[in-house]
């Protein structure tokens, strides 16, 4: 059974990455792919765990070659998943999610048309500007300038198939685990996974 591919999404501050890693450590099915990044680490950040870091040239280059699976420009900075980190996952039956921007997610859909899409919300744009704040690692025109995107990426969440709004972190992770249950429960899915069980129980 082939796996099922995962899109999540979000401004910058909204707290995606803490909703998905607080979600792979309670869900073992899932599998995080790594995307490519053309932009210096921050600090804490490490190489191969967060993101591959790679310089503009090496990433244009793996551009050209038809390496990515989704790639866009972000804040002046390329990010892109690459084909090795999903289709052989999702060919062995294992669920891969993906933690990119909305025009990744575009991408991706018009290739997976059955993968699963969640955007997540701050609960307000001050909350929004509050956690940029407290991050500390941008400086004050760059936290402008992802004020100033924030509002035109938050317009897509129309886009994605689910809409989380981060207010209370716990509620936020229950939320997403509760999307991937759901999905994983689909009659298609069920069929596939248990066709012998469901053939035996209708045989007359």
């Amino acid at each position: 059974m082939r796996g099922t591919l995962y899109i999540v999404a979000a401004p910058s501050g909204a707290g995606k990455s803490s909703i998905v890693n607080a979600v792979l450590a309670r869900d073992p099915n899932i599998c995080l792919s790594i995307s490519f990044t053309s932009r210096q680490p921050r600090p804490g950040e490490r190489h191969a765990e967060h993101y591959h870091f790679v310089s503009a040239a090496e990433f244009e280059a793996m551009v050209e070659a038809g390496d990515f699976f989704e790639h866009a420009l972000v804040h002046g900075d390329w990010k892109g998943t690459a084909r090795q980190s999903v289709e052989p996952q999702l060919a062995s039956g294992k669920d891969v999610l993906l933690e990119i921007d909305w025009q990744g997610a575009r991408q991706v859909r018009k290739q997976v048309p059955d993968s699963v899409s969640v955007f997540i919300l701050p609960p307000s744009r001050e909350a929004l500007e509050q956690r940029m704040r407290v991050r500390a690692q941008d400086s004050e025109e760059v936290i402008r300038q992802r004020l100033d995107a924030a509002r035109e990426e938050m317009s897509h969440y129309i886009e994605f198939d689910y809409v989380i709004v981060n207010e209370h972190f716990n509620t936020a992770v229950d939320e997403m685990c509760a999307i991937f249950v759901a999905s994983r429960l689909r009659r298609e899915a069920q069929v596939a996974r248990h066709q012998r069980l469901i053939t035996q129980l209708l045989v007359d």
